[in-house]
């Protein structure tokens, strides 16, 4: 099986699952999402259900958009001890916290996953919620001592902001309460994803802050914690470039979109169809400039370059990735290529053939012109740069 898990998000991500990922460890799926998407999903894929408890990071705002369909509210209020919960947040009762941490974590259990995520909100500036993160992780580790669970539990560590990673004196009591918490609900394995990076935007600080922080993190997060269950995504590359340098034992992935995550309640969003250009390691948006600049790019490149076949099949086909559906099938199928590719190389070895992976799509990048519409990843390169210099 591959190490890679995909960020099932609902219907059509399942189907891409089932056609591109099929060979995952497990496929994480949303408790509120489990019975519509197993019906697509490979009988064979073990599932990790996340209870998606960080959508109470701001449950006010959640409430207000019930009326909009909100499906994490619907989901969630209908949890017996939702109300008193809610009105402790701030002060936690222990008993309140059994009560739905219990419920809660039944109805994950109900479904036979082989992994369940601790009840968790997401990390924000300060302390603030280290008393609600040590009392539910303490009832979870109850729950799990009284109830049996035979799988494994996985301790969510959301990130909110990139200034909690960026330095070393706001990483220390992160990662300390992280140990605590982790020991406090027995659980079996931790997943750290920064909500807030978007790693293929090109950004001039990926590589100078933002990298070396979430890096760092990890490093200090393994220093700490013993556990052969280490998650780390979904982004764009930060999660394989963890995983080639061993430092999660599983990427969390997007599948043809989704290559940053989302506080579960939120609203979504419906992004321009984005399609990727294999030999730059990078996505592009599907604009009426983007025929022209593969002109550009084809006359400017020797004729026995391979690129010149790859661009010409992609122009070919531009009207088809109009459609974001289209659009996606050839990014999840783009992905699975490329996390292959780094895959048949040994573990010892894979943070180098990465780097010559990223490095050969940072030289084809450099050689071509600016794409107009991609805002501050104009550069080819800019995508794979960051990524390239932080293989070794």
């Amino acid at each position: 099986m591959a190490d890679h898990i995909p960020n099932v998000t609902g219907d059509e991500v399942a189907g891409l699952v089932s056609r591109y990922f099929g060979d995952s460890a497990l496929a994480r799926v949303p408790l509120d999402r489990v019975p519509k998407v197993t019906v697509t999903l490979p009988k064979t894929l073990k599932l990790w259900i996340d209870g998606s408890f960080d959508g109470f990071d701001d449950v006010d705002s959640r409430r207000s958009t019930v009326n909009d369909k909100n499906t994490w509210f619907e989901s969630m209020s209908n949890l017996k001890a939702f109300d008193s919960f809610c009105k402790c947040l701030d002060s936690p009762i222990q008993s309140t916290v059994n009560s739905i941490v219990n419920e809660h974590l039944n109805l994950c259990a109900s479904h036979k996953p082989a992994w369940i995520s601790v009840p968790q909100l997401p990390i924000v500036d300060g302390a603030n919620r280290n008393k609600i993160n040590r009392a539910l992780a303490k009832a979870t580790g109850k729950w799990k001592s009284s109830h049996g669970f035979s799988g494994r539990l996985i301790l969510p560590l959301i990130f909110m902001h990139q200034k909690q990673l960026t330095k070393k004196m706001e990483r220390n009591p992160k990662v300390q309460q992280a140990e605590k918490c982790y020991h406090d609900a027995q659980a079996d394995g931790f997943w750290v994803v920064d909500q807030s990076l978007v790693d293929d935007n090109g950004s001039s600080t990926l590589h100078q802050k933002r990298f070396p922080g979430i890096i760092s993190l990890h490093e200090e997060l393994n220093d700490k914690i013993t556990s052969k269950i280490r998650i780390g995504g979904p982004y764009w590359g930060l999660n394989i470039v963890l995983w080639a340098k061993g430092l999660v034992d599983f990427p969390l992935i997007g599948v043809g979109a989704g290559y940053s995550y989302f506080v579960a309640g939120q609203k979504g969003r419906n992004p321009s169809a984005k399609i990727a250009i294999p030999s730059l390691r990078r996505r592009v948006r599907v604009t009426p400039n983007l025929a022209s600049w593969l002109d550009k790019a084809i006359s400017g490149l020797a004729a026995s370059h391979p690129a010149r076949t790859e661009f010409a099949d992609i122009k070919k086909n531009l009207t088809l990735y109009k459609d974001p559906a289209r659009a996606k099938e050839q990014v999840a199928g783009f992905y699975k290529k490329w996390y292959d590719g780094i895959a048949t190389a040994p573990a010892a070895g894979r943070s180098m053939a990465l780097f010559q992976d990223l490095s050969a799509a940072y030289a084809l990048g450099k050689s071509l012109p600016p794409l107009d519409d991609e805002s501050t990843a104009r550069r080819p390169e800019s995508v794979a740069e960051p990524l390239m210099l932080s293989c070794l």
